[in-house]
């Protein structure tokens, strides 16, 4: 598969007619919420665990040197937090751009904050896509991060934002906590 989803995701039709959809962020969707929005709120996602296995090609790394940022990979009985959004529709064409390197927007069931559980879609860049770099070791991934830079920025700011807003979910997750742990010991911070 393209590492441009774009046209892809502009053929998903499963929420044609629907005035609002809730989308899962689990990533830099949970910091940076540069869309419109209804409601925002705390969930997570069952049998699905985040992982820095995605290469980003257009964010924070280049074609020629692709930082890292995170994917959801299957896991029996796992739970990963994040943050939902309520949003309308046309907000999908935004979105689509945004993450364009790769990710897929399919529809699943989460579960907010409140209890509910609620159907709506998520963006997961899976092992097929041509920006899919697959697992390393926390220190290698850590190095990747560390030297990596895009025109969104520093891949090591992506790392250290997300580590941040995880704690502000009162979120534990060992593989960014990890990484975030390798990062400070090679930059010294």
């Amino acid at each position: 598969m393209t590492a441009d989803t774009t046209a892809i995701n502009r053929r998903m039709n499963r929420f044609d007619g629907h005035h609002q959809v809730w989308l899962f962020g689990y990533g830099s969707l949970i910091y940076k919420a540069d869309f419109p929005y209804i409601e925002r709120r705390p969930a997570s996602i069952r049998h699905w665990t985040r992982r820095f296995w995605q290469g980003s090609h257009d964010h924070r790394g280049t074609p020629d040197a692709p930082g890292r940022v995170v994917t959801l990979v299957a896991e029996p009985d796992a739970v990963c937090a994040g943050m939902a959004y309520l949003i309308a529709p046309r907000t999908f064409s935004q979105l689509d751009a945004r993450e364009k390197n790769g990710y897929l927007r399919l529809a699943t069931e989460f579960s907010l904050d409140d209890g509910r559980h609620v159907e709506g879609l998520v963006y997961i860049a899976t092992a097929g896509n041509a920006a899919f770099l697959g697992p390393a070791g926390e220190r290698e991934i850590a190095r990747q991060i560390a030297a990596s830079h895009g025109p969104s920025g520093p891949n090591r700011d992506y790392l250290m934002q997300l580590a941040a807003a995880l704690r502000a979910l009162g979120t534990q997750d060992a593989h960014v906590f990890a990484i975030e742990r390798e990062l400070v010991a090679l930059i010294g911070h």
